[in-house]
């Protein structure tokens, strides 16, 4: 990590970083390739029109909603954005969808083992695109910096979503040791200033939030499950295969950290019995989701959730974050000696 620190007026405080330099962005702040329903291009134009990243999750999307949603984007900001692939998910139809798109930063994620990445990678920068690429442990983010990744980001267990089962404290200096002079972003459980002043010190040159994000005014998911998380404490969600055996999406060597609700509760440690009356539950599931009833459905959120509360605009979610790791970070060496004990 490399650190130039910009202090101004409380507004206009900021975190300068090799990634921020790379990226030509203001903030070392990232807001995490969701796909639909979850973002939309109003959250990540918000988001880098603070400042920061916004990435939009494309998996979801048909080749000609790709580019639809690039280019509403591009009529909310003028400022770099990206475009994230779950690469096991997808063709190759939507890789050439993303890459014609153009965005500032190609996102990827989650690839098999009979991936190219070199050549995924390649194509990305023939189009224009830095390359950003997610891992989960620090195999993958050697294999990402052998293909030529820019930038590598160290997800932590503690996220929402799909994860690995390694703390985010641990695996990011050790992501950063085997990628440098590559910027690593920190993920997972972090939700304020003071997990990006930790990221810091940790070697990482910024950080990826998703789960913050989703409790935010453009956020498109629902009141309820923006107050589910609200309510939360971080203690109520568990890694668990049971959302994936009833989408039938076999993601390689994710778990999904979920809500823990009646669905969940019901089927835990019956995994077997649940992939048997498959067809039952997946109707089910469907009838709730149908009805509003999210007891009933899989609802991912990190654990970072015990650390949010309230719904603000992006814009301010962004701006607090570096403002508090900002003053934490100019602070720390007085908060230190304050408690520094003289040997008798």
């Amino acid at each position: 990590m490399r650190l130039a620190d910009q202090s101004g007026s409380v507004s206009e405080q900021s975190l300068t970083t090799h990634f921020c330099t790379l990226a030509g962005v203001r903030h070392p702040v990232v807001l995490g390739g969701m796909g639909p329903p979850s973002t939309s291009p109003e959250l990540v134009a918000a988001v880098s029109n603070a400042g920061g990243l916004g990435i939009l999750g494309c998996s979801g999307l048909s080749t000609a909603q790709i580019a639809e949603h690039a280019a509403r984007i591009r009529e909310l900001t003028s400022e770099p954005f990206g475009l994230n692939l779950l690469l096991f998910a997808v063709g190759d139809d939507a890789v050439e969808a993303v890459l014609a798109a153009r965005p500032p930063v190609a996102s990827f994620a989650w690839p098999r083992q009979d991936h190219p990445l070199p050549e995924i990678f390649a194509r990305a920068h023939d189009a224009g695109c830095l390359v950003m690429h997610m891992v989960s442990d620090v195999s993958g983010a050697r294999r990402a910096a052998a293909a030529g990744a820019d930038i590598v980001v160290a997800q932590g267990t503690e996220g929402g979503g799909h994860v690995g089962v390694m703390g985010t404290m641990p695996l990011v200096p050790q992501v950063v040791d085997a990628v440098t002079p590559r910027p690593v972003l920190a993920a997972g459980g972090i939700a304020d200033g003071r997990g990006l002043a930790a990221a810091l010190m940790l070697g990482a040159d910024g950080v990826l939030l998703g789960t913050r994000f989703l409790t935010t005014q453009e956020a498109p998911v629902s009141d309820a499950v923006k107050q589910i998380i609200l309510d939360s404490d971080g203690h109520n969600t568990d890694l668990t295969e049971i959302p994936d055996i009833i989408s039938q999406r076999v993601w390689p060597g994710a778990f999904a950290r979920t809500w823990r609700n009646e669905l969940i509760e019901q089927w835990s440690g019956r995994e077997w019995e649940l992939r048997q009356r498959l067809p039952e539950v997946a109707a089910a599931v469907a009838a709730s989701r149908a009805a509003g009833d999210l007891d009933g459905v899989p609802i991912l959120f990190g654990q970072d959730a015990g650390l949010i509360t309230s719904i603000e605009p992006a814009k301010d979610v962004v701006e607090s974050i570096v403002r508090q790791a900002s003053e934490l970070l100019d602070g720390g060496r007085d908060r230190v000696s304050a408690h520094t004990v003289t040997p008798r």
